[in-house]
């Protein structure tokens, strides 16, 4: 019999700091336009965890379906694998998936029927985007555009889902801020594909990794990473994010070090190091908008 543990650990809890940075960010945007609504931020952040933990687990058994992961994948070295270290079978994980989606539909279809109707094109779009990833007939990760919808769901949806939670309206601000971040999130999954290229290649699958090659992939993570400071640097610039906004410079020697280690051979734990910084820059950026707010400025 599965155990609770066993369900918690299929949804691999620790990546979702990632989805409450996003929604803690959207909400701390729409903070400087009103006060906070804190039933409306913990319903919100209670649904975007459900869907991302039905996202993972619908990933697991998806490419436990078809073959993508097997005993010997680098996936299952390093992390408890719900099929791979038979924890449980391909239905019970269906089934827990199919749960957290409905919950997080309820929860979703709530907050758009008394907040905003925007949030039920925001909501549909990330159901999406979560239950397609890797499920037929489209499966986009398994064509390359996996690094695409994870910088959309964890950078535009989550940040205009959570400002549109509390003030009821699209900002373009939130659309702004959601840029960098999402990038870093997108980063996570690059780094695994960076990782698995001889796998994926081994299980016929197409990533921008395998597209690209190793080096010139590397080179692109190198740039796309580099890319989210220099478009913060912008941004304060030109007045479209605060000052303090900077404060996500205190994060660049982390990313720099994580570059030089990633040339010198991509680590086993390349996704989980590169989750490190995103956390590391989010805080950074919520630790610069609460500054901004209590200052006024």
């Amino acid at each position: 019999m599965t155990t609770l543990k066993q369900y918690f650990i299929a949804t691999r809890p620790w990546s979702f700091p990632m989805s409450l940075i996003s929604v803690s960010l959207g909400t701390l945007l729409a903070a400087a336009h009103g006060r906070i609504h804190w039933g409306v931020f913990a319903a919100v952040a209670v649904a975007i965890v459900l869907t991302h933990a039905a996202g993972n687990v619908i990933n697991d058994y998806f490419d436990s379906k078809n073959k993508v992961d097997q005993p010997d994948s680098p996936t299952a070295r390093y992390r408890p694998h719900p099929i791979m270290g038979g924890m449980m079978s391909l239905r019970t994980l269906l089934l827990e998936a199919v749960v957290f989606l409905v919950l997080a539909g309820v929860i979703g279809l709530a907050l758009a029927f008394l907040r905003s109707p925007h949030l039920f094109w925001i909501i549909a779009a990330g159901l999406v985007l979560t239950v397609f990833y890797t499920a037929p007939p489209i499966g986009y990760k398994y064509s390359a555009l996996g690094e695409v919808a994870i910088f959309l769901i964890w950078g535009p949806l989550m940040f205009e889902g959570a400002y549109v939670a509390q003030r009821q309206q699209l900002a373009r601000e939130a659309l702004i801020a959601s840029v960098p971040f999402g990038v870093l999130v997108a980063l996570v999954l690059f780094a695994n594909n960076l990782r698995d290229i001889d796998y994926d290649k081994r299980s016929g699958i197409k990533t921008i990794a395998i597209l690209l090659g190793h080096q010139r992939s590397l080179v692109l993570f190198a740039g796309l990473m580099l890319s989210a400071y220099v478009y913060v640097a912008l941004a304060v610039a030109v007045r479209a994010l605060s000052p303090w906004t900077l404060l996500v410079f205190l994060s660049l020697p982390m990313a720099v070090g994580l570059l030089r280690s990633f040339r010198r051979g991509i680590p086993d734990e390349a996704d989980a190091i590169t989750a490190k910084l995103d956390t590391v820059f989010g805080l950074l950026f919520i630790a610069a908008l609460v500054v901004e707010k209590l200052l006024g400025t």
